[in-house]
């Protein structure tokens, strides 16, 4: 059952976070894998920086974790948790391997810094947004509400957008996916935002319709369109697709 699936990954998912940030760097790399890596070396070579993608799929915080043992620390786009002391564990795991936070409130011109100096940002697009930058979007053929700063970013500074999964492996490992770069759309289209913030969302519905259990079903992503659930998505017909994207 999915439900029951999907409960037990989250159910365990801080206990291996924290269980993680115990490792050394040797023990960390010593329990991944790691596919696609080569996709964000080219594209530093591009020198505009590099904008990872992800949603609440996986084990999302340990691949930023391990970025930086592969080469280059990252800035995390997050949203300070509510419970203070929650929020300072979580940032000192999050920063241990020199990675660092950038908060929501005024990140758009701390981003671009970051950018500018050829660094990653990564930031996480499958929440609801009340904020007036959300566009609606398609997700699993449902408009969803979702934040336009990764395709707007993208457009403006001309950095790669690369989607990043990981994913479990067994004997508590995991295997660290860069995906291909998702291409934009020409710089005349209209709705260039909208158009780019679909590839990507299409890509993150690809990743959840073959790991279903691993996406945080939880959380409200279709408030507007009222009670949705996995099983009902998941039931309609797959969107056609012929490889990676």
């Amino acid at each position: 059952m999915l439900a029951r699936a999907m409960f037990a990954h989250f159910g365990s998912l801080l206990l291996e976070l924290l269980k993680f940030g115990t490792y050394t760097p040797a023990q960390m790399l010593a329990a991944i894998d790691v596919e696609g890596e080569e996709r964000a070396r080219q594209a530093y070579q591009q020198e505009r920086g590099i904008l990872f993608f992800t949603g609440h799929f996986g084990y999302w915080e340990i691949q930023a974790i391990v970025e930086p043992l592969l080469g280059h620390p990252i800035s995390v786009l997050a949203r300070p948790l509510d419970n203070a002391r929650l929020n300072e564990m979580l940032e000192q795991i999050r920063t241990r391997t020199g990675n660092s936070v950038i908060y929501r409130q005024g990140a758009i011109r701390k981003v671009l810094r970051e950018l500018a100096a050829n660094h990653g940002v990564a930031l996480l697009i499958d929440q609801h947004l009340h904020t007036p930058d959300a566009i609606y979007v398609d997700f699993f053929r449902r408009p969803a509400a979702t934040t336009s700063a990764l395709a707007a970013l993208a457009l403006r500074t001309g950095a790669p957008v690369i989607p990043v999964f990981a994913l479990p492996l067994p004997r508590g490992r995991y295997r660290l996916v860069y995906e291909h770069p998702v291409d934009p759309p020409d710089a005349d289209t209209p709705d260039a935002v909208r158009e780019f913030t679909q590839r990507c969302t299409d890509v993150l519905e690809m990743y959840v319709r073959r790991r279903p259990e691993l996406w945080l079903w939880m959380h409200r992503r279709w408030r507007d369109q009222g009670m949705v659930t996995g099983e009902d998505l998941l039931l309609r017909d797959e969107p056609e697709a012929e490889g990676d994207v």
